[in-house]
């Protein structure tokens, strides 16, 4: 109960746990701990996933996770927002100057100016770097808005099997899980994360502000690897991973990012001995 005194233990590495509860030191002022199914800091709804301990709030939103939300938002991976990085961000935060990630695509040039010393070229590059942005394929706003268990690969799947967001955000369960590489439980974190009006508020604000919404069909220069599978591991001499998945992507492949049946090559790195 909240206020009890308790015996703990090092368990593992750091973590304390609770091996027993004093009852003889309670008083009466101790309150029954009732493990909440919304979050207390923004009200989205809280969910735990099947063999996992942690309550997760899923509200895009919420103000507790706002900052790496953002973060994310705007990394390479994501929006690519270039020079949208974690001081900017923090910056933009403390000045409240944003306060949701849909607030990104309101500012203006004047809005940066002050946070470098080269003020008007750092914010007209950034000002440029956020529109830029809005042109962006459907899979990047995907990733980006950071639903569990869907990173890159996922989001490029869900893209070019719903073609646009309208369709991924009212695809019924039973249609999540019959897309390639996603699971029951990616499925049910997909339809969790849409149905809760943060997300919906957030999605209806980016269309508004002219974000994309729609997947840009690959560019196929013929299919040489049409029906094979290439799992991308270590760094690359000459491209990136995501530069050489476009390749492989550009020739009818697809890529993974682990080891399977599915698996026709393994591309690494090659090291030679002197």
């Amino acid at each position: 109960m909240i206020g009890d005194t308790v015996v703990i233990q090092k368990a593992g590495d750091v973590i304390p746990e609770i091996v027993d509860v004093k009852k003889e030191k309670r008083n009466g002022s101790e309150k029954e701990f009732v493990m909440p199914t919304k979050c207390p800091v923004c009200g989205a709804d809280c969910v735990r996933e099947e063999g996992e301990s942690v309550l997760r709030c899923i509200g895009i939103e919420c103000e507790a996770k706002l900052f790496r939300s953002i973060v994310h938002f705007a990394s390479r991976e994501a929006m690519n927002i270039k020079g949208l990085g974690f001081s900017i961000i923090e910056e933009l935060l403390n000045r409240g100057l944003i306060s949701n990630i849909a607030d990104i695509y309101d500012l203006k040039v004047e809005d940066f100016e002050s946070l470098k010393k080269d003020g008007k070229k750092f914010a007209k590059n950034l000002v440029d770097a956020i529109e830029e942005s809005k042109n962006n394929d459907l899979y990047r706003l995907i990733n980006a808005l950071g639903i569990r268990h869907v990173g890159t690969k996922g989001a490029k799947v869900l893209a070019k099997w719903y073609k646009n967001m309208d369709n991924l955000m009212n695809a019924p369960y039973e249609s999540l899980v019959m897309v390639d590489d996603t699971g029951e439980i990616t499925a049910d974190a997909i339809s969790e994360f849409f149905h809760e009006d943060q997300t919906i508020d957030l999605i209806n604000r980016l269309k508004k502000a002219g974000l994309n919404m729609n997947y840009l069909e690959d560019e196929i220069i013929d299919d040489r690897f049409y029906g094979m599978t290439f799992v991308l591991t270590g760094a690359l001499d000459k491209y990136s991973r995501d530069e050489a998945s476009k390749i492989i992507e550009s020739y009818g492949g697809k890529t993974s990012s682990s080891v399977s049946k599915k698996t026709t090559y393994v591309l690494a790195r090659r090291r030679c001995r002197k």
